[in-house]
């Protein structure tokens, strides 16, 4: 993997994520398969719950709803207003700042962390999991989901882009408004990575196991219907969810 010098933040970009990814069936099932799996294997606590990277706040919000009291941290300032803006009202806190320096913004450790398609935006990705293992509280829960490079490896030779895959050309390049991460993860690492921090793996569940391998580049509601079936019946089925575009972990510290 190549590492770029950077981390990728998307100010200038709200527009373009609410519409091209939470206007679009990707993002309506990524968040439909987020938050049924939360529903089925993340204990309800309602304790103190820290969104990482919360962009424009889908997620910070279902919680909220959920009954989480929920500090969101965000390097974009115009993702971390929109986020704001979408909670009005509701109990929440909010702070402009990456995942690097959440420790020293907002303390810890937390009982329950959401870090959702963050890692695959960072120079080194796999820097981020000490930090992780320090803000997550002994018989604490983490989502962690992060986009995965097999699924990337599948979907370019599903285009026809087969150089590309040869040569490992496969991270995007955090220029413009294109939106291929610059860090695409392996299982494995993950694995290995939460494994290093004293971190369990609860469950692994793929998101889009099918949808952006489709032929059809806008399905007809019907089709969709019947996708999103087939999505949650293989979400975590082998071989299937290997080839998700994203992995969903939930995670667990052991209590002692």
């Amino acid at each position: 993997m190549t590492l770029h010098r950077h981390d990728r933040h998307f100010d200038g970009m709200a527009d373009k994520f609410e519409r091209s990814m939470y206007g679009a069936s990707r993002g309506q099932l990524r968040l439909s398969l987020l938050q049924e799996g939360l529903s089925e294997e993340w204990p309800q606590a309602r304790a103190p719950l820290l969104d990482i990277g919360a962009g424009l706040g889908h997620m910070a919000e279902w919680a909220v709803d959920e009954g989480y009291p929920v500090t969101m941290v965000e390097p974009s300032a115009e993702m971390l207003e929109r986020a704001q803006q979408r909670l009005a009202g509701r109990e929440q806190a909010a702070y402009q700042c990456d995942l690097q320096h959440a420790l020293a913004t907002v303390g810890g450790p937390w009982p329950r962390i959401f870090c959702h398609a963050v890692l695959e935006w960072m120079a080194d990705p796999y820097a981020a999991f000490p930090i992780l293992g320090q803000l997550l509280a002994p018989g604490g829960y983490l989502s962690l989901m992060a986009y995965n490079r097999d699924g990337l490896i599948m979907s370019n030779v599903v285009k026809g882009n087969l150089a590309r895959v040869q040569k490992g050309e496969l991270a995007g390049r955090g220029t413009r408004q294109r939106l291929t991460p610059i860090s695409p993860l392996s299982h494995d690492r993950i694995v290995e990575a939460l494994a290093a921090e004293g971190l369990e793996i609860v469950s692994v569940t793929g998101i889009r196991v099918f949808h952006d391998y489709l032929r059809e580049r806008h399905p007809d509601e019907h089709t969709l219907e019947q996708l999103f079936d087939l999505e949650r019946r293989y979400a975590r089925v082998e071989p299937f969810w290997r080839l998700g575009r994203y992995l969903h972990y939930i995670v667990r510290r052991p209590a002692s």
